[in-house]
Parts: C-alpha cells; sequence; structure tokens
C-alpha cells in the first residue's frame, strides 16, 4: 500500500511540474516594443514597433493589429513601421500575434491617437426666434419634410412629439411609461427611433401614425443619448466620447468611434444631428456644439453657443442647451434647450 500511495504522489507531482512548464503565459515569452514611444499620437504619425523575444522561442510569423483591424504582417521578429493614417482616434489597442510552435501568442500595448487638426472655431447670428413648449425637456429634435419631431426627457413626463415649428404647436403627442426617460430621436425610412436613458431599450414608431411598432435593447452601450442618421446607418451616442454606428434593421451595434480633438477626448456626448456628411453633437452641459468626421472622430470644428441661453425665459426648471435640428439649408441650424420658451433658427458662422 505504501508503495502504491509513494508511487501515486510521484505520479501528480511530475503531473502538475509538466503543466506547470506548459503555462508559460504570452507575456513570459513575448513583448510589443515601439521605437522611440510618445505618450500620444496623431494620425499624421508613424511609429517603428516589433516584439521581443524573451526566451528565443522559434517564430513562425507575427501579424499586428489596431484593435481588430490588420495593420502588418512578418515572419520573423523584424521591426515594422505603423501608418496611423486613417485610422481612428481613442485609445486603441495594439495586438500581435506571435505564432510559434503551433501555439498562438497574442500581447498587446495601449496607444492613444489624436486628432491631427486644430478644430476650427465658430459662433452663431440668431436669424428667427418661435415659440416652443417650457414643459418640454427637450432630448432629441430633427426635421422630416418639414415638420419638427421632438424627444422629451424625465420620469412621468416623457413624450415623443410632432410639432409645428413656426407656431410651436403640438400636433401629435405619445406620452412614454412613467418608469421610461426619453432621450434622443431620429427617422429614417418612414420610421421614428426613440432613445430611452438607462432602461436599455428603444422604440420604433410609424413615421405617419406615430404608432408604436416595436422595441430594441442596447448591447454594449449601457445608455441611451443621443441619436441622427446618415439615411442608411443610424448612429447613438451613449453619454461618454463614444458614438455607436447601428445596423439599420436590426439596431444592433457594428462600431464606434471616439471624440477627440487634437489634444483630448471629448466627454459626455448628447444629442446628435447630421449635417452635410458630419455629425454635431451636443455636449452635456456645455454651450457648445462639435463638427465631427464620422469616420475616425476627429473633432474638425466648435460652434460656441455661449449667451443663447441668455435670450429665454429664466425660470426654476431652466436648463442647459439640448436640441439640434438642420432642415437642409446651408449654414443653417435650429437650437433649442431643456425647458427653453424658444426654438432659434441661427446662422453658423466662423470666428475671426
Amino acid at each position: 500500500m505504501k508503495l502504491y500511495k509513494l508511487l501515486l504522489l510521484t505520479t501528480v507531482v511530475v503531473f502538475y511540474q509538466g503543466c506547470d512548464e506548459k503555462k508559460e503565459s504570452s507575456t513570459d515569452l513575448f513583448e510589443i516594443a515601439i521605437k522611440d514611444v510618445k505618450k500620444t499620437y496623431t494620425t499624421n504619425d508613424s511609429f517603428t514597433i516589433s516584439v521581443i523575444n524573451k526566451k528565443n522561442r522559434e517564430i513562425d510569423s507575427v501579424i499586428y493589429f489596431l484593435n481588430t483591424d490588420r495593420i502588418s504582417s512578418s515572419n520573423s521578429l523584424d521591426e515594422t513601421n505603423v501608418l496611423l493614417a486613417n485610422q481612428k482616434l481613442g485609445v486603441r489597442s495594439l495586438h500581435a500575434k506571435v505564432y510559434s510552435d503551433k501555439n498562438e501568442y497574442d500581447v498587446s500595448i495601449k496607444v492613444t491617437i489624436l486628432s491631427s487638426i486644430t478644430p476650427k472655431l465658430y459662433t452663431y447670428k440668431i436669424i428667427e426666434e418661435y415659440p416652443h413648449d417650457i414643459d418640454a425637456y427637450t432630448q432629441g429634435l430633427e426635421f422630416n419634410a418639414g415638420t419638427l419631431y421632438e424627444s422629451t426627457g424625465q420620469y412621468k413626463k416623457s413624450s415623443l412629439r410632432k410639432t409645428n415649428f413656426e407656431t410651436g404647436e403640438v400636433l401629435n403627442m405619445v406620452d412614454l411609461s412613467d418608469s421610461y426617460f426619453g432621450e434622443g430621436l431620429t427617422i429614417l425610412n418612414d420610421k421614428i427611433y426613440q432613445l430611452t436613458w438607462k432602461q436599455r431599450t428603444g422604440f420604433i414608431y410609424d413615421l405617419e401614425t406615430m404608432e408604436k411598432t416595436g422595441s430594441f435593447v442596447y448591447g454594449k452601450s449601457k445608455e441611451g443619448w443621443g441619436m441622427c442618421n446618415n439615411g442608411t446607418s443610424i448612429y447613438k451616442s451613449d453619454g461618454t466620447q463614444k458614438i455607436w454606428e447601428l445596423n439599420p434593421n436590426t439596431l444592433g451595434e457594428i462600431d464606434y468611434i471616439e471624440i477627440y480633438t487634437n489634444t483630448s477626448k471629448i466627454k459626455s456626448v448628447n444629442e446628435l444631428e447630421w449635417v452635410e456628411d458630419k455629425i454635431y453633437a451636443n455636449i452635456y452641459q456645455k454651450d457648445a456644439v462639435a463638427i465631427v468626421n464620422p469616420s475616425n472622430g476627429a473633432v474638425e470644428g466648435v460652434i460656441d453657443f455661449t449667451s443663447l441661453k441668455s435670450n429665454v425665459t429664466q425660470h426654476k426648471d431652466l436648463d442647459v442647451l439640448n436640441g439640434i435640428a438642420y432642415k437642409g439649408e446651408p449654414n443653417i441650424l435650429y437650437i433649442t434647450g431643456k425647458n427653453w420658451d424658444k426654438l432659434f433658427k441661427v446662422e453658423v458662422l466662423e470666428k475671426q
């Protein structure tokens, strides 16, 4: 019996020793190195990378990725030059998949890519003022065939509205259940899409009747803030620096961009509007709208709406600027805010 136990113990020890030998992780064996590393990069930059082979393993090949985008491959650990032109902005994960001894190892580091341009600065000129419901906590605003559609928020007060923007008259209104906090909206293919805030649920309505026809749930984005579309894809903000692209058929999240200037990220992206191939993004609690390149997230311009709020009735429930609508008029936007009693038609002008 003692001999049996000794043999069993020896077998177990040898087994675990064998397992320990196989437990070497990717980072035990390999490491990514960037030559002349910098804290941040821009899309005008490039850098040279290589893989450090810590234990001199035989290498079959190496494939490099930025997030999931394949950028280069090699049959050795030779240095590789990475061009950042056309890359999306933000904190990106630089991966190296190393193939060695019929095994795949993955090592990565983070790199931050900023915009290569300084945003242009814009101001505004008020062209017209229209009445707006002072009790409307505006979350989304969009024109369709000259009619203004609006989503309002607050628990027990949220709604979807069809309005005459010139008179402020509400032509049709759908109230949301008390448990939902309405957020952004957009209109595509004769359907209205409306977000809710923390309930991870969006609603779909028939454009003509405003009858609710369906709903959808959020995927990786935890909250609903703003929406817009370019005629084929839908875009959604979630209160962070991200804007998500949604499949218009399934409303599933396809990809996202992160909003950055040449110096930093822009957080709390809220109401969205598609204007002449750019995304105009209201920055929550800022009297500013960012003009965003939808392909990479670069802020190409900033419209300063400081003092616009001073033109509305000042009252205890008055809140921040939030609501951007575009009607196809060059350099013209329609702007309002949460519990503002006016809708403004403004001309956007470059600051001199």
